[in-house]
């Protein structure tokens, strides 16, 4: 069997387990040792990838097997990993490992909000692990479908709204998914062979140009509308806004990255002569994101808001540096995935800790809570810091990859673009400043504030699991960024 399917099969067998037991405690408990084999299985897939990657640096993808699905259509299960697929696995198994402590005090239909969560994570992990387009699009619409049931369950706020809201727009975007995928399908046999789904067949042929600047932007855009891409960006916020704390952890760490992975994986590398064509075009759109994105979330008082419009903005840089078509900005873009996944996972943890004690996500209804959380409030300026790119921190590696990869294009309108996308580090430094001093500095803003409790057993491992991977890729990025750049080495070489 092949390793990379435990990633499918163990949350599978947890389904299972958690259909099975009766009490919420053993479903917890369940949740909190099976997200911990998943994490540790994931360390075990690097270790053995890095093996293998010193006898094999010649491959594009390691661990290889195919398993015919659909004869007719020659669909296949087809799996294989690089280096980036790796990280993106270790980045989806940290969020599902964390998400389950902090979704440690959950007490409402405990039994259904697990299996919609497994059932998303298995769509987040089968997409990571495929390299076939139909598999791919399979496990992209399992990882969006229990979305909807739970914002719209498990939510707060305007929850129904926000969830049909989100899967209207998702759905829109696989539409032109789907219409860019069956484009590059029946343009995959070169002229000749039979057609296929696997992506690394169709890359050793040549999709017609013609057809390429006819699918590109079809596929940029379905991908591009999970990466919040402007101006299809405006289910992000109602559905990190409404989303329980553990969805939220979810939704902006891992499943948005799907977005930016998918455009490079298949939009970028299937079809070079088309992102050239295009690329202006994105880059106009995606630099609109990272800007227009910050300064949104300037002007939130609601911290889930706040921190929803920032993703925004993170996750646009991830496509802008995409754009760029070199490796410099192209790795800083995995970077990106990998810290803005981590960071805006601690941000929604620690919103939510903050919710649940204070009954309010608010600026304007909190003050003085470092004197009454003091560890929620450290986390929380941790976060913060890397948010804005303090040196030190993964945030700082990543766009500084990115701006130095981007400003290194010759040509004048990339130069101008960068240092326009450059300023939403400026910003980023109002709204997080802001906040901080607004909510945990100061005297404390409500009295009954004052018999609020810190952070409990679980919600500290939770906290402190992602720092450490956060402050981990900024203080040795040279681990990751080599892992990342020799793995775009396919990538560039047809671009």
């Amino acid at each position: 069997m092949n390793f990379l399917y435990l990633f499918v099969i163990l949350p599978l067998l947890m389904m299972c387990g958690v259909a099975v037991l009766k009490q919420a405690k053993q479903v917890k408990i369940l949740m909190l040792v099976g997200s911990g084999i998943i994490l540790l299985t994931s360390f075990v897939l690097l270790y053995l990838f890095l093996q293998a990657r010193a006898i094999d640096s010649v491959s594009p993808m390691l661990f290889r097997s195919d398993l015919m699905w659909y004869s007719a259509f020659n669909i296949k299960f087809s799996v294989g990993v690089d280096g980036i697929s790796v990280l993106m696995i270790i980045l989806s198994s940290i969020i599902v490992f964390t998400g389950s402590f902090i979704s440690y005090s959950m007490q409402e239909q405990v039994k259904e909000y697990f299996l919609w969560f497994l059932m998303l994570a298995i769509g987040v992990f089968g997409f990571f692990i495929t390299i076939d387009l139909f598999s791919m699009f399979f496990f992209y619409e399992i990882a969006l479908i229990p979305m909807y049931l739970l914002i719209g369950l498990w939510g707060t706020g305007r929850k129904e709204y926000s969830a049909m809201k989100l899967t209207l727009m998702l759905m829109g975007g696989s539409a032109f998914l789907l219409l860019g995928i069956l484009g590059i399908y029946f343009n995959s046999n070169g002229g000749n062979g039979n057609l296929t789904m696997n992506i690394l067949e169709i890359a050793k042929t040549h999709i017609p140009v013609e057809a390429q600047n006819i699918f590109f932007p079809l596929t940029f855009l379905g991908f591009g509308v999970l990466g919040a891409l402007f101006p299809f960006h405006t289910w992000s916020p109602d559905g990190h806004a409404s989303a329980p704390t553990a969805v939220s952890m979810l939704h902006a760490g891992v499943l948005m990255k799907l977005g930016g992975y998918g455009c490079f994986r298949v939009a970028i590398y299937l079809m070079p002569e088309g992102a050239e064509t295009y690329k202006i075009l994105f880059l106009v759109l995606t630099g609109i994101s990272v800007v227009y994105g910050a300064f949104g979330a300037v002007v939130q008082k609601d911290l889930k808001y706040i921190n929803a419009y920032s993703s925004v903005s993170h996750c646009g840089l991830v496509l802008f540096a995409l754009l760029m078509l070199n490796k410099t900005a192209m790795t800083g873009a995995v970077m990106q995935m990998l810290s803005h996944g981590l960071m805006t996972a601690l941000f929604f943890a620690l919103i939510g800790m903050i919710y649940g004690r204070t009954h309010t996500r608010l600026i304007t209804e909190m003050g003085g809570l470092m004197k009454i959380m003091p560890f929620i409030s450290v986390c929380w300026v941790i976060a913060g810091m890397a948010s804005l790119g303090l040196p030190g921190l993964s945030g700082f590696v990543s766009e500084m990859t990115i701006f130095v990869g981007s400003f290194q294009h010759p040509d004048i309108f990339h130069r101008v673009i960068t240092i326009l996308a450059c300023s939403s580090i400026v910003i980023t430094a109002v709204y997080i400043l802001r906040v901080v001093g607004k909510i945990l500095l100061g005297p404390v803003f409500d009295e009954h504030h004052l018999a609020l409790t810190d952070a409990t057993w679980y919600e500290k491992i939770a906290s402190v699991t992602l720092i450490i991977s956060i402050a981990f890729i900024g203080m040795a990025p040279f681990i990751s960024s080599n892992i990342i750049s020799d793995s775009l080495t396919s990538i560039i070489s047809r671009l």
